[in-house]
């Protein structure tokens, strides 16, 4: 059989493929469902300036007396709520894990709509290595939907075109993090170009992978010694910005985030956190994981994270034999159904579980991120409720009344139908250490 991607190359745009992101299941759960409000999308242009060039320091050469700056180009894709009725383009385009090959991809967001409201939250994105503002389009443009504007970051040396040394993304991720914090701040600032649309004063992050790793230090976890010292990681010891207990990692959180979201975040696995710096976390956060997480791994990864956070209250999501790929990328596009003779792998396995259906995943990941983000962003007490559950879905109750109203004995998760609560764990931690 012809690989769709080869066919694609033969026919030209007679065979476009039609990649949906805003795909809803007949038995996703409650909160995954699109909000009431028209979605706008747009790109956004950043430059952050005199950064230390990761690329251009010699690992194996001497420490130079001074580090190399550059002026650091970040794209961002803006997710917000636009004018009710507005009409337009739907597509996106993004390139895939190959690096190569662009592709459409079609959600609900109007492109360059006019902006409409005010006040709303504000939530960063941030991917994985490599990855692209869009990997995470589909949750992105979701709570768009219920009131949030939403920023996903393109971060340099990190994303499928620009993929570099290592050392650039260790260093890199939290400090583009709230940078554009700080940029999209101004834009909101009276006279700014979105003024008073969002309050960055009550901001969210969401990271993937190595956005998640970024997430824990921008939240006040600091790094290990040892992982500042790794030969293939920050050069000449540049990541001791964030070690634990430094002055410079000490002073990086920024009270403008209240909250995180990190989906298989990584880095316990090879020695960069400790409960020591895992303890300097200093907003609530929910982790996202699949127990069988080849990457970051589960019980000495993720879980052991999450155990080792700081005394607030923190949460862990499991889909049970679930990846690395739980919850967080789009769905495969069409296009990346062939193997990459130059990465040794099927493309579309960047985006896929082997278990789970990734639109069910996705669906999965838009109900938790809506109570959290709305429970914490919002004070919405009764999104609260939602989080309330006993551990194992498997093992809760469905009792229920003739009248629709639960019975005393009734534990099923809330906001899943009936028999639709399967292989999820979802545990919280909140007592100090």
């Amino acid at each position: 059989m012809i690989p769709f991607a080869l066919v694609a190359t033969m026919t030209g745009s007679v065979l476009m493929a039609d990649n949906p992101i805003d795909t809803q299941l007949p038995n996703a759960p409650e909160l995954a469902g699109y909000g009431d409000m028209t979605v706008g999308v747009r790109q956004l242009e950043m430059v952050n300036p005199g950064q230390i060039d990761i690329l251009s320091i010699e690992p194996d050469a001497a420490r130079p007396a001074t580090f190399p700056t550059y002026d650091r180009p970040l794209t961002v894709e803006m997710w917000y709520p636009a004018e009710a009725g507005a009409t337009g383009d739907t597509s996106m385009k993004a390139f895939l894990r190959d690096g190569a090959t662009e592709v459409t991809l079609k959600g609900r967001a109007v492109r360059d709509a006019a902006p409409a409201g005010k006040g709303y939250p504000l939530i960063l994105i941030s991917h994985g290595y490599p990855g692209n503002r869009f990997l995470m389009s589909h949750l992105a443009e979701n709570i768009a939907s219920k009131g949030y504007v939403v920023a996903s970051i393109d971060h340099t040396d990190s994303t499928y075109r620009t993929q570099a040394a290592f050392g650039s993304t260790l260093v890199n991720r939290s400090l583009d993090q709230l940078f554009v914090l700080e940029e999209m701040a101004q834009m909101t600032d009276e006279g700014g170009d979105f003024a008073g649309l969002y309050d960055a004063d009550n901001a969210g992050l969401i990271g993937y992978s190595m956005g998640g790793y970024g997430a824990i230090v921008t939240a006040g976890g600091g790094v290990t010694e040892a992982s500042v010292g790794y030969s293939w990681g920050g050069p000449h010891g540049t990541l001791g910005i964030h070690q634990a207990g430094s002055d410079t990692h000490n002073a990086l959180p920024d009270a403008r985030i209240k909250t995180a979201v990190a989906i298989g975040p990584w880095g316990m696995n090879t020695g960069f956190w400790s409960a020591d710096g895992l303890a300097g976390i200093q907003i609530p956060m929910m982790f996202i994981a699949g127990s069988q997480d080849e990457t970051s791994l589960y019980e000495e990864g993720v879980r052991a994270i999450w155990e080792n956070a700081s005394g607030l209250p923190h949460a862990l999501l499991t889909y049970v034999n679930g990846g690395h790929n739980s919850a967080a990328p789009m769905p495969a596009p069409k296009e990346s159904y062939y193997f990459s003779e130059d990465k040794g792998f099927n493309i579309s396995e960047h985006y896929s579980d082997p278990v789970w259906d990734t639109v069910r995943m996705n669906n999965i990941a838009q109900h938790f991120v809506t109570a959290w983000m709305d429970t914490h962003l919002k004070g919405d007490s009764e999104k609260a409720t939602y989080l309330d559950l006993v551990e194992v879905s498997n093992a809760g109750v469905w009792s229920m009344n003739e009248d629709g109203t639960p019975k005393e004995d009734h534990s099923y998760w809330k906001g899943f139908a009936q028999n639709t609560a399967k292989g999820l764990k979802y545990e919280v931690k909140s007592a100090a250490k």
